[in-house]
């Protein structure tokens, strides 16, 4: 989409002066006016486009990129303190409508603050990449990573190598600059066009990295700043993915089994953690052997544990959809129509190409990887019998950052040099970002106060933890932080109504 800019008579703040990072802002880019715009579809945004260099380094080397961006306005004008950035974790997701999800519920911020967001590049309404067709991306999940046979791993080295060089032949040129340093970048455009000197900032997930990039490449324009659910930043891409297999795991044997157990009276599938398991266990060896068919959704064993991953992220939402689904797996034909419809929304998706060209362009460009093959092997075939649920598809993500061509993206080393106290959360059983990586986060960003949450969600902000929910909302408001880090409750795990299986 071509990016909607008119020509500025005024510079706005700051975009005229050399920035922090050292990468002066072209002209051209510098004197855009955003063009806002109903965003549609019944949005309560505002967007609007801007043109960025493919390379903020080389920025006459290329054709430019468009990025989307959002905006909420400051319901109280009279009170407004200034604007309120977000983005999206992933990488991949889409942070256009994050401004509307920040603000509902929150009358303080929505009155205090411009709440924006945007599409990184390479995502949703910005200029992305196109790597591979939707049937050569289920290809990549079509089998079993636990299966070690020198067939199946040829496969799926095979497959991993393909995606790698997909990207690099059909990406449009683009890959090799979708990385956290040049979107920060992008992000500190879009601070000058708004008007503003500074910033807060608010980003889960992987936008933690986006954020703690940002603050060490601009320190002098970040207002406040909360960094929900840590990516490990303080380290590689590599040593924070390898941490995974033993944080969903962890998540899975000491949390959401325990659950289901617990309730064996609504989903009789097992009375004590440790029988739940072996059914599950029996039931991804039983898909292993005869995929079945729920509605759409073809269910084989790698479908079985995308969908166990995808429901460990949220109790709330997560653990009963979960469970019903196992039970409409188990009762086949007899199973409820409600059970089957869980059935098939959680095992019959899981990831896209177009999510997954900007996942890997930024996990493997941003950082380096060890491109030893047999090291992979070696680790992968621990981590598939030791910690199977993500363990199994190690293999598959790694050898794509292993074949994936060298990038031109600089190591930014995070340190808090500069930075007002910034607001970290994390709680300890979070199966995608997990607590050991939010702690070496926490001691590599100096004067940050980490919020600990004894519980297992990922994204600790609008969880329904009123603890958490206070002290985000008063650091925001007022600018006050906790003295010293503290420990926050976990929200009581749900309690299902009744079994949707069967």
């Amino acid at each position: 989409m071509a990016a909607a800019v008119v020509a500025a008579s005024v510079l706005p703040a700051g975009a005229a002066a050399p920035a922090e990072g050292e990468v002066r802002v072209p002209v051209r880019y510098a004197h855009q006016r955003l063009d806002w715009r109903p965003c549609g579809d019944g949005s309560p945004l505002e967007c609007a486009w801007m043109a960025v260099p493919r390379d903020w380094h080389h920025p006459d080397a290329g054709p430019d990129l468009t990025v989307a961006v959002s905006r909420h306005r400051a319901t109280g004008p009279g009170g407004r303190r200034g604007v309120l950035m977000t983005a999206a974790g992933g990488p991949g997701a889409s942070g256009l409508d994050r401004p509307a999800g920040l603000v509902k519920g929150e009358p303080g911020l929505s009155a205090a603050y411009d709440v924006v967001g945007f599409d990184q590049r390479g995502v949703g309404r910005s200029t992305r990449p196109v790597c591979q067709t939707d049937e050569e991306f289920r290809e990549l999940f079509a089998h079993d990573f636990r299966d070690r046979s020198p067939a199946a791993v040829r496969g799926v080295l095979r497959r991993s190598r393909a995606l790698a060089r997909d990207c690099a032949a059909r990406g449009g040129g683009l890959p090799p600059y979708l990385t956290t340093e040049q979107t920060v970048r992008d992000m500190d455009l879009f601070r000058a066009l708004l008007g503003v000197r500074k910033i807060s900032y608010y980003g889960p997930s992987y936008a933690t990295m986006i954020g703690a990039y940002y603050a060490t490449l601009f320190p002098r324009r970040v207002e406040r700043m909360v960094l929900d659910s840590n990516v490990g930043w303080a380290g590689s891409w590599e040593e924070f993915e390898t941490g995974q297999p033993k944080s969903f795991q962890r998540r899975f044997e000491r949390d959401f089994l325990p659950w289901l157990a617990k309730y064996d009276a609504v989903y009789h599938y097992g009375r004590t953690a440790r029988e739940a398991k072996a059914r599950w266990e029996a039931r991804r060896r039983a898909l292993a052997e005869h995929p079945v068919t729920v509605g759409e959704a073809l269910v084989g064993p790698n479908q079985l544990d995308n969908g166990t991953i995808r429901a460990l992220y949220n109790a709330e939402e997560g653990f009963p959809a979960l469970a019903s689904a196992l039970v409409a797996l188990d009762s086949g034909d007899d199973a409820r129509p409600d059970g089957r419809q869980a059935a098939e929304k959680l095992f019959g998706s899981y990831l896209s190409p177009a999510f997954l060209a900007e996942f890997f362009s930024v996990t493997c460009g941003d950082t380096a990887w060890n491109r030893d093959l047999d090291t992979w092997l070696e680790r992968s075939a621990r981590d598939s019998s030791a910690l199977p649920l993500a363990g199994a598809r190690e293999l598959a993500f790694a050898s794509v950052c292993a074949y994936w061509p060298s990038g031109p993206a600089p190591k930014v080393r995070v340190t808090g040099a500069g930075l007002p106290t910034t607001l970290m959360l994390a709680s300890v059983h979070d199966p995608a970002t997990h607590y050991e990586a939010a702690v070496k986060d926490h001691r590599a960003l100096r004067g940050s106060r980490l919020v600990t949450v004894a519980g297992g969600d990922h994204g600790q902000f609008h969880d329904g933890n009123a603890c958490v929910d206070g002290i985000v909302t008063t650091y925001l408001l007022t600018g006050r932080a906790p003295a010293r880090d503290t420990t926050c409750p976990a929200v009581p795990l749900p309690a299902p109504e009744a079994a949707s299986g069967k």
